[in-house]
């Protein structure tokens, strides 16, 4: 149930701190998970979530991504034999106010080349090319987590500077439940040297 989230975010150990302009919240679960948040500290926006999971010898993997990128230098490999073509296609989920939002750069078509489509079934979304130069399918996690089913009228998409954006007009469930855990994160303590107390009003 939509309610077993909610209740996972309340009851996981959470620290939070207001830094740099943004509320960095982690979350430690009784699964031995993490998630970390981090939001714009005046527009209260999503910038980051990465979650990472324990490794069977009990260390943890690398942080995931979920929405936003990794702030850190991609390392420079003079000698790499096999190295990913920066050409490539490259996914990102960053989201707005009023909608979840992706942005898939290295796309060169025109839009009208761009088909976006719901497996009403598995409640995806699919992105294709008519060219057939580009498949992506995914989910929108956060609709998933408080099942709610996807409604192909919230879709809009445009494509701008070799970048294909696709929005999801957030529903009402979900800025409600937003509103909500900010409002559980004012009574989480603050934590670490020279910051603020978290306080998300």
């Amino acid at each position: 149930m939509a309610s077993d989230w909610v209740e996972k975010l309340k009851s996981a150990q959470k620290t939070c701190i207001t830094q740099d302009g943004r509320i960095k919240v982690h979350y430690s679960f009784q699964d031995g998970s993490q998630m970390a948040e981090e939001y714009e500290q005046s527009s209260k926006l999503l910038l980051v979530r990465k979650w990472r999971h324990k490794r069977t010898l009990g260390d943890f993997d690398v942080w995931q991504y979920e929405v936003g990128e990794s702030s850190l230098p991609i390392p420079e490999f003079k000698e790499l034999t096999l190295q990913e073509n920066i050409s490539n296609p490259i996914f990102i989920r960053l989201d707005i106010k009023d909608s979840f939002q992706w942005r898939i750069r290295n796309l060169p078509y025109p839009l009208d080349t761009y088909s976006i489509s719901l497996d009403e079934d598995k409640q995806n979304v699919i992105v294709r090319t008519s060219n057939k130069k580009y498949y992506k399918k995914f989910s929108i996690t956060d609709m998933v987590r408080l099942e709610l089913t996807l409604n192909k009228e919230a879709i809009t998409f445009s494509h701008i500077n070799n970048t294909l954006i696709i929005s999801y007009k957030k529903p009402k469930e979900v800025l409600s439940f937003e509103k909500e855990i900010l409002n559980e994160l004012k009574k989480v303590k603050s934590s670490g040297d020279n910051v603020s107390s978290c306080q998300p009003s």
